[in-house]
């Protein structure tokens, strides 16, 4: 498969879906409108509504079913990182090649912003018009699997140890593993399992697909460490170096560079395995976890 052209007209589709959700600037209160925006089309991956809409597919569902869901899971994501950035955790100046939301708009409204994002998925997820087509159950289903993805035993649970743990001078792999299963992992798994439930999955299905998004959801991260290390700041649209400067818990600080660079490996090979059951449908699956481990950025 063309994979550059997918993912590009899977990311135009994304933008178009995200330019109709979200409140247009020009709605009192302008400046959190603004916000919202200015994060949401800094020029992300997509890699989560993409992979959304891939699973959907995957597993013979349609595209359009997926795409609202898509939508919010790109919300939630970005709010998580306006709220990373943010001085009380990161401290970030730059994001994406941009300065981050709060140096532009001032702390109170990035974090509002992301609050404001947050809120919006989930008034997506259960909009009635916007989902007419998906069963209740399917729905309820998938507004739990992103609520539970997100919270704190999920995406939130993992930038908690993850904060606890920096600096700590001995780190093992149990830990560094949990903070990139939950903080990074857990969303990545989401996308793939509410795509797989609003593309009708059966059971044996569903299964392999989570088991995709576990394993692709930890290479994600495991290759987000070693970008830090092999990286520019010019590739990565911020500062390189910058989780070894921090005391970050991350692969390669634990069990070193050439051992992370396998463990991605062994993921990729895993979340391949996982689509075994799959035909030439899960292509898109098979091409983005390679997309994750091979990238630059």
């Amino acid at each position: 498969m063309d994979f550059k052209n997918y993912l590009k007209e899977r990311i135009t589709l994304v933008d178009q879906a995200l330019e109709q959700y979200l409140p247009a600037e020009g709605k009192r209160p302008e400046s959190i409108h603004k916000a919202m925006r200015y994060s949401i089309f800094a020029g992300g991956k997509r890699v989560r509504p993409v992979l959304m809409l891939a699973a959907a597919e995957a597993v013979g569902g349609r595209l359009e079913a997926a795409l609202p869901a898509a939508c919010a899971m790109e919300m939630i994501h970005t709010y998580s990182l306006i709220h990373d950035d943010l001085p009380a955790m990161d401290n970030d100046d730059f994001r994406r090649g941009r300065p981050t939301n709060h140096k532009v708009f001032g702390e109170a409204i990035a974090i509002l912003a992301g609050d404001g994002l947050l809120t919006e998925a989930f008034k997506l997820l259960s909009d009635l018009e916007v989902n007419k087509d998906i069963a209740d159950k399917t729905r309820l289903a998938v507004i739990s699997e992103i609520a539970t993805c997100a919270g704190t035993f999920g995406m939130v649970g993992g930038q908690v140890v993850d904060m606890e743990s920096e600096g700590k001078a001995e780190l093992d792999l149990p830990t560094v593993q949990y903070i990139h299963i939950h903080k990074t992992g857990a969303l990545i798994k989401a996308a793939v399992v509410a795509g797989a439930l609003l593309g009708g999955a059966d059971e044996k299905a569903l299964a392999a697909i989570r088991s995709y998004g576990e394993a692709a959801g930890l290479a994600f991260q495991i290759a987000d460490d070693i970008l830090d290390i092999e990286g520019t700041t010019e590739e990565l649209g911020k500062d390189a170096g910058s989780d070894s400067q921090r005391g970050k818990a991350t692969y390669p600080s634990v069990i070193g560079l050439p051992a992370a660079r396998q463990a991605a490996q062994e993921m990729l090979q895993n979340a391949m395995q996982s689509l075994q059951i799959f035909g030439t449908a899960a292509d898109p699956l098979r091409e983005i976890a390679r997309y994750i481990v091979e990238r630059k950025n």
